[in-house]
């Protein structure tokens, strides 16, 4: 071992990949306990906090500039108690201390994130984000600033403590006032649209310039407003081609792996053609999802494409064998960022016979200069027609030596050393993953898909649901970390979702258990809406509670729109009331700035016009026929469960609706139901216009 690494430090029994990668650094790291925060107390030594996650290129380069070298790691120990984060493990640090960091600094954080906390009371007093070793681009050299802060510490304890107080003021004053009562407005909803148009790329798809992200949660909102005018004089056409141009763009550029399938984190530039190469298990999730239910809109086979990809990426190389999903690839591999997805033309032409050469290179811009450091990221350059017609082709055969390039260049790909995967479970991406596999299955009318999904239910329901509680991570054997709100909010979700493409009752039952436990330990229940963490979770500065969406939909809105679905199956007032009180907390975030709570907006919709919920009881067989007939159909307001006559143990909302000997449906708007619906055509007239 070298000097860097032949330490071992107490990170060395933690399971996290992140901890893990810093396990043997000379630095004296502490994982966050009372271990570490009882130490800085007793020997009045400002905490140096350190948190990223594995995936994180910056995290890379500070580690390896500054954490692995013997002299900045001796001032880190003699000046501070150093704690290590991985901020997947626990965002609810991260979202505190990433929140004080815009308050201290005035400009928003990210990874890897440095703060200075006071070991009295763990308020943070200084902080930045990636420091270099030497200094360069306006930053100072870490070593010169950990010296500074230090000695800011010894000399400024009044002003720290000053400012603690105004900070701790500050995040009180970031927890929203009780609802004034007021009817919920519909307003936002055109707010938002607009508001998205205004930030509309009408050339390159996708909102803002770059760094350009995909936003799954805009495009979803946007190709349910066009769904919900599509029945009236005025169908709102700009948000289906807002919706369209962005998945088209994205689905052709470099973000999209080409080869392998799925997505990067975000692009660097308009284009989506060079990616941050990061892949991240929440961001194809939401992809997937939102890329199936496209598909179902508009019969577009690209989309149909790219969606039945990303499944295969995720099952190919996410899931583990128990059946849960792990995190992340790296963007790096052997040291490089994108090493692993980049080509030298002259290495493809190779490879692939001449004439299939010669398409793939137009297709993808190998005659073109490198996008890249010297290589070629592939993204599409030329559309299939004009390459069939500059080569005397048909379509179908472009198509044919495009695919069989891919199949060659992704098994010459595989023999590469590949980016590192980090294989943590959280349930909360999990929750994300199963809700997409299932509207996958049935957009793409894919089993296989739905099997996926089943086998992460089972994995978390073995592994990670314990004494009727939630816990947050899995790795190595070991389930750890009380549950967060997107924990249960998210796997809620997915459960509703799976339930629709294939009926468990042991699924609605750990549904309900998980509704019953968000409402008994997380809601707000002065103010409305649900707390990050719960009500018997560890102290800390601040207890979270927001409402807008960033990389992952707000826990907050998916838990509204889940119990609302669930309180409306069921006939459970309980869950409705707390769907709207959550809606009545955001409304004053929402009116402020609609388009930043897309997901709450569709909370918001399906709240002032409850979905249409169709039930189907039956032989399993006919009555799934059923089920898919209406799935056919882009239709979000609209639910459809089919429950075979085999099924036991339903509760009183469901089991009145009687199994017959011939396959029947009941539609229930809001709380009423109709009478039995005895055959298919039928069912299909009554609920043809439900979007």
């Amino acid at each position: 071992m070298t000097a860097a690494t032949s330490h071992r430090n107490r990170l060395a029994d933690e399971t996290s990949p992140y901890l893990l990668q810093h396990a043997h650094n000379p630095v004296d790291w502490y994982p966050w306990g009372p271990e570490a925060l009882e130490r800085a107390r007793r020997e009045d030594k400002p905490i140096l906090l350190s948190i990223g996650y594995s995936a994180c290129h910056w995290c890379h380069v500070m580690a390896h500039e500054s954490f692995e070298d013997p002299q900045t790691a001796a001032v880190m120990n003699e000046l501070f108690v150093n704690i290590k984060v991985d901020r997947e493990e626990r965002p609810d640090l991260d979202r505190i201390y990433q929140l004080a960091y815009q308050m201290l600094i005035r400009h928003a954080g990210g990874w890897p994130l440095t703060m200075f906390l006071s070991p009295e009371d763990r308020q943070p007093f200084f902080g930045g984000t990636y420091f270099p070793k030497e200094p360069r681009h306006g930053l100072p050299a870490f070593v010169d600033l950990l010296k500074r802060v230090a000695e800011f510490y010894r000399t400024h304890r009044e002003d720290i403590r000053a400012q603690s107080s105004a900070l701790q003021q500050a995040f009180s004053e970031l927890l929203p006032p009780p609802s004034d009562g007021q009817p919920l407005p519909h307003e936002p909803l055109e707010i938002a649209r607009a508001a998205l148009a205004q930030d509309f790329d009408a050339q390159y798809g996708g909102f803002g310039g770059a760094p350009k992200f995909p936003h799954p949660t805009n495009i979803g909102f946007l190709l349910r407003e066009w769904r919900r005018s599509a029945n009236t004089d005025s169908p709102d056409l700009h948000s289906l081609y807002m919706a369209t141009l962005t998945l088209t763009r994205m689905a052709e550029g470099g973000i999209y792996d080409q080869l392998g399938g799925g997505f990067a984190r975000y692009s660097v530039d308009r284009y989506w053609m060079i990616p941050h190469f990061e892949k991240m298990l929440y961001d194809n999730a939401q992809l997937l999802a939102v890329y199936a239910q496209a598909s179902t809109a508009t019969g577009d086979s690209l989309f149909r494409r790219i969606a039945s990809e990303t499944a295969d990426w995720m099952i190919r190389e996410m899931q583990s064998p128990e059946g849960g999903f792990w995190s992340s690839l790296d963007a790096d591999s052997e040291g490089h960022e994108g090493k692993f997805y980049v080509w030298d033309p002259e290495e493809i032409r190779k490879r692939l016979p001449a004439q299939t050469f010669d398409v793939f290179a137009r297709r993808f811009g190998l005659d073109r200069p490198p996008n890249f450091e010297g290589k070629w990221h592939l993204h599409v350059c030329r559309a299939v027609d004009d390459i069939a017609n500059e080569l005397g082709m048909s379509a179908t055969e472009v198509d044919a030596h495009l695919e069989r390039a891919r199949e060659i260049l992704l098994a010459a790909r595989d023999e590469r050393v590949r980016p590192g995967r980090d294989e943590k479970i959280l349930t909360s991406w999990n929750g994300l993953a199963i809700a997409a596999l299932s509207i996958a299955a049935r957009s793409l009318q894919r089993a296989d898909l739905d099997a996926a999904a089943t086998r992460a239910i089972d994995f978390i329901r073995d592994r990670l649901w314990q004494d009727d509680r939630l816990l947050a991570v899995y790795k190595d054997g070991r389930s750890r970390f009380p549950a967060y709100l997107d924990d249960y909010a998210f796997l809620l979700d997915g459960l509703l979702e799976a339930l629709q493409t294939r009926w468990r009752t042991e699924d609605l039952e750990l549904a309900q258990e998980l509704a019953d436990v968000l409402l008994a330990h997380f809601r707000d229940r002065s103010a409305g809406g649900f707390f990050f963490t719960s009500d018997d979770h560890e102290a800390l500065i601040h207890r979270s509670k927001w409402f807008a969406d960033e990389s992952l939909p707000a826990g907050n809105a998916i838990a509204a729109h889940a119990l609302l679905k669930l309180g409306l199956l069921l006939g459970e007032p309980r869950y409705v009331d707390a769907a709207e009180s959550t809606l009545r907390a955001a409304s004053a975030a929402i009116e402020r700035y609609p388009h930043a709570h897309c997901a709450m907006l569709v909370a918001l919709e399906d709240l002032l016009d409850p979905p249409v919920i169709a039930i189907v009881r039956g032989e399993a067989s006919e009555s799934a026929t059923w089920r898919d007939e209406l799935t056919k159909l882009y239709a979000p307001k609209r639910l459809v469960f089919a429950i075979p006559n085999s099924a036991t143990r339903l509760p009183p909302g469901l089991a009145d609706k009687t199994p017959h000997e011939e396959t029947v449906a009941y539609v229930c708007r809001g709380m009423t139901c109709s009478e039995p619906v005895r055959s298919l055509s039928a069912l299909v007239a009554l609920t043809i216009h439900d979007s």
